[in-house]
């Protein structure tokens, strides 16, 4: 990706984002056993308040982890996606967190897919993000910036593995933000 510069802060990427689980050791299996992520630190939180576990996900960031003994059921469609993209509606409500998307090498990308299959996940099938109408291609092409492979955790959070294809530039803002409407 392109190198653009923060002037305001100097911010060097994502620490940590913290989500929410409803099994620790479930969580901990998967993001160690299948997804191969050390375990770096592990929290028990005072007065039984739950634990707080991170998970090395590579140059620098942590994916962490709450469990908390009495939170609320998950609310796929709501709180999280409930299906896999190109399977249903992938919207989730405002304040949500839709999915996180690992970064890993193109060159690597296939592979790091078929090896998740392999494990017993279910993964969507590849897209090729372009700038076209429907934004995906079922095959590579020049105008490919971003290549992904979805799927779900034990606790149904949206995962994904991602590449990019190509460096962005300034002809890549193509589109004007939209304002919501209100009545």
């Amino acid at each position: 990706m392109a190198e653009n510069r923060n002037e305001k802060f100097e911010l060097r990427g994502i620490n940590h984002l913290a989500l929410v689980c409803k099994d620790m050791a479930r969580t901990v299996d998967f993001y160690t056993n299948v997804l191969g992520m050390p375990l770096v630190k592990t929290i028990e939180l005072p007065m039984n308040m739950g634990q707080h576990f991170f998970f090395d996900a590579g140059g620098g960031d942590c994916v962490a982890f709450f469990w908390f003994p009495n939170a609320p059921e998950a609310v796929p469609g709501v709180a999280s996606a409930a299906v896999l993209p190109g399977k249903g509606d992938l919207a989730t409500a405002h304040a949500s967190m839709n999915h996180v998307a690992f970064d890993v090498p193109p060159e690597k990308f296939e592979e790091s897919v078929e090896r998740l299959r392999a494990s017993g996940v279910e993964v969507s099938e590849i897209s090729n993000h372009d700038d076209s109408e429907w934004t995906v291609s079922k095959e590579m092409h020049e105008g490919v910036y971003i290549r992904s492979a979805y799927f779900f955790d034990p606790d149904g959070i949206l995962l994904e593995f991602a590449c990019w294809t190509r460096q962005l530039g300034a002809d890549d803002i193509l589109v004007a933000p939209k304002t919501a409407v209100t009545a």
